[in-house]
């Protein structure tokens, strides 16, 4: 089974903003030493938890560091921007790691409603995504818009013989229709309320999707929070921080990451149980147990690749997780690669 990777560029209690955003460039190298797919990073706006508001310019970083790995968005918000501006950004990118850039496209804002008008004023901007999504795939794929068309005979730059592949990211039925429609990738955002609607959405996709010019057959896969430690007490006790922050959001309150320690102090009684009833459908545990894990839930949605997000205060920690799941899931030979903390260091 194919393993990528989502990197949200999370910003830690008591780290500074911009280690985050040098982190991710780091992991994308080891992970593509440790034999991942695809590394994706995704696109938020003035949120305290994550740092990664370009993904563009971030991508552009990676590229400069990575050669095989496939990169990618996951995604840019497209109702914030220009479908035209995006395309050159994007086949600038492919330029610097040709064949290898998917362009991941979603239409949440990432941000609060406030910061969102910031980005783009237009209140209904969201309305037009499938037209923008239609009018990206042919300026991003080296075409122009037809005869008739106010931008017929505007082209993206660069030229080149290879382009971008566009995904459409979603968490309800809405992503799931628009890719088969138009014939296109999907991912389902699993880990936003752990898998609910995931089977709803993929059987939708799969039933309704269209051959394109583009792709022949449905491709799918789904983005998941996973964490393994190399024991299982480990593992939990690192889980603290994601799930502290998890019950924090659902209440409003949205900061750093807190460290595993910090992360249960000052917490209700109702609030710990709140935070230990998320164990229930976490993937998290040592090698074999995480791994088994994503292979049940691979096998129970019929996916042949996974996207794993993995959210912890430490980066040491977050390195440690993917070099063990590349090991345990079989993606390459690790030992003889550097150790992930003297690289940190």
């Amino acid at each position: 089974m194919k393993l990528s990777v989502l990197d949200q560029t999370v910003v830690s209690a008591g780290r500074p903003q911009d280690a985050a955003i040098r982190h991710t460039v780091e992991l994308a190298a080891h992970c593509e030493a440790w034999g991942y797919e695809r590394f994706w990073v995704s696109e938020h706006h003035s949120l305290p938890s994550i740092a990664g508001t370009a993904p563009e310019v971030l991508l552009a970083a990676i590229a400069m560091r990575t050669n095989r790995i496939r990169l990618g968005s996951a995604g840019i918000m497209l109702p914030h921007y220009s479908a035209f501006k995006v395309a050159e950004q994007f086949r600038v990118l492919d330029a610097l790691a040709p064949g290898r850039i998917d362009l991941g496209l979603g239409r949440a804002p990432g941000s609060d409603g406030r910061t969102s008008q910031l980005l783009n004023p237009d209140r209904y901007a969201s309305e037009r995504f499938p037209q923008q999504v239609v009018e990206l795939q042919a300026w991003v794929t080296g075409q122009t818009m037809p005869v008739g068309h106010p931008a017929h005979g505007v082209w993206a730059m660069p030229i080149s013989s290879t382009s971008p592949s566009l995904w459409i990211l979603g968490s309800s039925n809405y992503g799931a229709q628009l890719a088969a429609h138009l014939g296109l990738p999907y991912a389902f955002a699993y880990f936003f309320s752990d898998g609910v609607g995931v089977e709803q959405a993929l059987e939708m996709y799969r039933s309704q999707f269209r051959p394109s010019p583009y792709l022949d057959k449905p491709e799918v896969t789904i983005c998941v929070s996973a964490l393994a430690a190399d024991t299982e007490d480990e593992a939990w006790f690192q889980f603290q921080s994601r799930a502290r922050w998890r019950m924090d959001r659902n209440r409003g309150r949205v900061g750093p990451l807190l460290s595993p320690e910090d992360a249960v102090k000052d917490v209700s009684p109702q609030e710990m149980a709140e935070m230990m009833a998320m164990r229930d459908t976490a993937l998290v545990g040592n090698p074999t147990q995480a791994a088994d894990k994503l292979h049940n839930l691979a096998k129970q949605l019929e996916l042949d690749e996974l996207v794993v997000c993995s959210w912890t205060h430490d980066p040491v920690v977050q390195l440690r997780s993917f070099e063990l799941l590349a090991k345990s899931m079989g993606l390459a030979d690790v030992a003889s690669l550097p150790d992930p903390e003297a690289v940190i260091a």
